[in-house]
């Protein structure tokens, strides 16, 4: 069956999948044999539901999303369900996803959750000691990833559910497209070993340190930030931080969309930043998101 993919309305490097109903309705029964506790506790079960997906499309889905990824060119794919029928809940996003990332690569130990995946909720009040899930500020741009030992090679990111939600668009940003990239990827600070740490939320008890930049295999910039976690050492590295903080977020080649319920940003982390505007104020207001990063499969 060939897929459906087009250039995303707001950039042609983003390149949106569809995936209707009738291919959705095949997935159905090869899903219902995993529950969500046998995909957490079976990590087969995972490339069970990997390939389930991939048949429906024989093969390709999983050829087009690791070409989409790795391409510097694009390296981001939003991808589409038809979800409207009731059937296709929250059980089924959480497996489509886990297929969706397993036909890339294996995803990296969560440890907020314990889990292969992460899922959290944005409401109108909140507590918590992260910028995740604070409803009426930006979420600036950054990178997952920043403050683990493993490599973050890409993301995925599926909107399970939002009710009285307005406000909230995406953010996204390719590194080449941004104004700056090449007077702050050569700056030599930008180069250093930086210090990262994470909140008590994250669960992560030792702290990393890598710079800001580095290089690809081709020699071009690759990005690793939070604005969050960085501990600068000296007066140097914190007027880096904030010079770099100000200038992604003034950009004017940031892509700003909202995405429907049910859809999943998959993003290659090293060339694309992410982050979200704020939501509108609303006491009611629920927003559920789903999160799964890891990093590319070895080729044998």
């Amino acid at each position: 069956m060939n897929l459906d993919i087009i250039d995303h309305s707001s950039s042609k490097r983003i390149k949106n999948i569809k995936i209707k109903e009738k291919e959705l309705e095949k997935l159905v029964f090869p899903f219902n044999k995993h529950s969500i506790q046998s995909l957490e506790y079976k990590p087969f079960s995972r490339f069970s539901l990997a390939k389930s997906i991939d048949d429906v499309f024989d093969g390709n889905l999983s050829k087009s999303l690791n070409k989409i990824l790795k391409d510097r060119n694009t390296g981001t794919a939003i991808v589409e369900p038809d979800i409207k029928n009731s059937k296709f809940d929250k059980d089924f996003l959480v497996k489509l996803s886990t297929g969706l990332a397993y036909l890339v690569g294996l995803p990296n130990f969560d440890s907020m959750t314990g889990q292969y995946y992460a899922r959290f909720h944005v409401k109108h009040s909140d507590s918590s000691d992260s910028y995740l899930r604070k409803a009426y500020r930006n979420l600036d741009l950054h990178t997952d990833g920043t403050f683990v030992k493993e490599k973050t090679d890409w993301l995925l990111m599926t909107k399970m559910e939002e009710i009285n939600v307005k406000g909230g668009e995406s953010v996204l940003l390719h590194l080449d497209d941004w104004e700056h990239c090449k007077e702050f990827s050569s700056n030599p600070v930008g180069k250093q070993k930086f210090i990262w740490g994470s909140p008590k939320s994250k669960n992560i008890d030792y702290k990393v340190e890598h710079p800001v930049f580095s290089n690809d295999k081709s020699g071009k910039p690759t990005i690793s930030y939070i604005d969050q976690f960085p501990e600068p050492k000296n007066m140097e590295q914190g007027l880096f931080l904030q010079k770099l903080s100000d200038a992604l977020e003034e950009s004017k080649n940031k892509v700003i969309f909202p995405l429907s319920s049910g859809s999943t940003i998959f993003s290659n982390n090293y060339f694309w930043l992410h982050g979200r505007k704020s939501f509108n104020k609303d006491v009611n207001l629920s927003r559920e998101l789903l999160r799964i990063r890891g990093q590319f499969f070895e080729k044998p």
